[in-house]
């Protein structure tokens, strides 16, 4: 990666899905089980906060990435569904949306790339 802001996006995907995913079982225990509120509240604000930090980040790496606004709006819709911010991550980071514009000059990893053999 070609910089912190593809660390930080990551970061914030996978702890965004987590979230969702912690909420949706503190959930099934709530309704459910019926076993009292099952840490709803609670994972609830975390959800929440990890969501705007998401949106947030999202805004922000867009540019030093050089998304271009279709992929700055995939990455944003993605936070609604759950899960779907951990498989955008993946997309993001197979297709080379993670890796910047400048990403081999600036020492990043290129993934799924063909380089050229080096000829001593």
């Amino acid at each position: 990666m070609s910089s912190k802001a593809a660390l930080v996006f990551r970061v914030a995907a996978v702890a965004e899905a987590l979230s969702w995913a912690g909420l949706l079982i503190g959930m099934f225990f709530k309704y459910v089980v019926e076993a009292g509120q099952g840490g709803v509240p609670v994972l609830g604000m975390v959800h929440g906060v990890v969501f705007a930090v998401y949106v947030l980040v999202s805004l922000s790496v867009a540019k030093p990435l050089g998304w271009r606004p279709k992929t700055l709006l995939l990455a944003l819709l993605s936070s609604i569904p759950p899960l779907f911010t951990w498989l955008f991550e993946k997309w993001a980071l197979r297709n080379g949306k993670l890796d910047g514009p400048g990403r081999l000059a600036h020492g990043g990893t290129g993934l799924f790339e063909i380089r050229e053999p080096v000829t001593a």
